[in-house]
């Protein structure tokens, strides 16, 4: 896919991993629909900044953890460009919950913002992309949805829906939507983490050291740039997590 002119929606983008994706995807040429939550304000300035370099840009608010929000999105989107040609979902909660104090409401909220959101939002805006037919749909997942640790388990059994979810979205949207996600290892520490647990877990991984946000806009953009031949696949930029 020619990103020049095509409008990309990425949710989870005022920030970080997200924030860096929005950025890159704007300078191969996309106009960019910046979704944030809380950190409106932040989106807005990012859509200001890519506006500035020539491109279209808006920022929208969204709480992903409520359905009618996340639908609304969608249609804010479509009704700002006609049209999505990429969803790139982000946004995800991470917490860390030991199962024996996990209720509920910490499986319910990890299941709307990491899978019930990524397969509202396809679903409204993939009928959209099918008449070009060339639409793609990136879902960013986690290594820990097949090689769970303790303490996560509401956020790794979501990331594992997100896996079936890609498969079963793929399925469903050939030939003419591609669906795939990137699985990321350790990218930048959690929030808390102290020091000696970041380089306890540096210490096992084959690659030694932590992944940037860059590593990861470079498997996203491979994915929506240039691997056409590519669907219900997941690509995974993880240090070698899978094989410590």
């Amino acid at each position: 896919m020619q990103l020049a002119g095509k409008t990309v929606l990425v949710t989870g983008a005022a920030h970080r991993i997200g924030r860096a994706i929005a950025l890159d995807l704007a300078a191969a040429g996309a106009d960019m629909i910046v979704h944030a939550h809380r950190s409106i304000v932040e989106a807005e300035a990012l859509a200001a900044y890519i506006q500035s370099t020539g491109r279209r840009a808006w920022a929208l608010a969204a709480d992903l953890a409520d359905p009618a929000a996340v639908q609304d999105l969608a249609v804010q989107a479509l009704a700002l460009t006609g049209r999505v040609d990429v969803l790139v979902n982000n946004a995800a909660i991470f917490e860390r919950t030991p199962l024996a104090a996990a209720g509920l409401a910490d499986w319910d909220r990890h299941m709307a913002v990491n899978v019930r959101a990524p397969w509202l939002l396809a679903q409204a805006l993939a009928p959209a992309m099918q008449p070009a037919g060339a639409g793609k749909i990136i879902n960013l997942t986690d290594y820990l949805a097949v090689r769970p640790v303790r303490d996560y388990v509401p956020y790794q059994v979501s990331k594992a829906a997100l896996n079936g979810l890609t498969l079963a979205l793929a399925k469903a949207y050939a030939p003419t939507v591609q669906v795939n996600a990137v699985a990321l290892g350790p990218i930048l520490p959690a929030a808390g983490m102290d020091d000696a647990e970041q380089e306890k877990l540096i210490r096992r991984l084959p690659l030694q050291r932590w992944g940037s946000p860059d590593d990861v806009v470079k498997a996203v953009h491979f994915l929506i740039a240039e691997a056409d031949f590519a669907t219900g696949s997941t690509l995974s930029i993880d240090g070698g997590s899978m094989i410590r």
